[in-house]
């Protein structure tokens, strides 16, 4: 029967039982490992393959659009949405999930990464453009956009530029970026036990 007798407003309601904490799991066709093989190779050896669920978090699963079609004689509808999910989030399978929900199938047709972390469109490039016009993000910047930033004076930059310990800013666990007077990265801390230590540095005393 496909999506007949489906509604807009079942939609809506199958949608937002899926956001927030969920516990998901995978596509099968997934690259996830199993025993040493990604499962999608196993699925397309004729295996049958079970993955785990694993925790994961939608933080916004709107729906734009709701459009009546039909394939082969079969009522369908196609559903346009936009996600900001957690890493680790299947959409497939939040497609997937959605049917059914609905007593139907459901399956991804198109699927476009608008973002990943601080990154948006606005920096990315086509994947046919020369190389020696891409432009690098500096590690300051990318550090700034990514991560709590922690400025430190030119005595906290060479205690920390040794590897040595911070009295903790009050930042949390973080990573935190720690950027010298200058501006040039230093290092990733994290808070602990009222000290901050360093997790890498990346401008190590001359």
């Amino acid at each position: 029967a496909g999506t007949a007798g489906v509604t807009p407003e079942q939609v809506a309601a199958a949608v937002a039982g899926l956001r927030g904490a969920l516990l998901q799991v995978p596509s099968s066709v997934s690259a996830i490992k199993v025993d040493g093989r990604r499962s999608y190779a196993r699925v397309r050896a004729g295996e049958d393959v079970a993955l785990a669920a694993r925790a994961v978090t939608v933080h916004r699963f709107d729906v734009l659009a709701v459009r009546d079609g039909e394939v082969s004689g079969v009522p369908v509808l196609d559903v346009d949405v936009e996600v900001e999910c957690s890493s680790g989030t299947y959409i497939r399978a939040l497609a997937r999930d959605l049917g059914a929900q609905l007593g139907t199938g459901g399956h991804l047709v198109a699927l476009r990464r608008t973002r990943v972390g601080p990154y948006g469109l606005d920096r990315a490039r086509p994947l046919g453009e020369p190389g020696d016009a891409l432009e690098l993000v500096p590690a300051a910047e990318a550090a700034r956009a990514a991560f709590v930033v922690r400025d430190l004076d030119a005595d906290e930059t060479v205690q920390l530029s040794h590897g040595r310990r911070l009295a903790a800013a009050g930042l949390g666990a973080g990573p935190i970026a720690a950027l010298s007077p200058d501006g040039t990265l230093v290092a990733l801390l994290t808070e602990v036990a009222g000290a901050a230590r360093p997790l890498v540095v990346f401008a190590p005393a001359g």
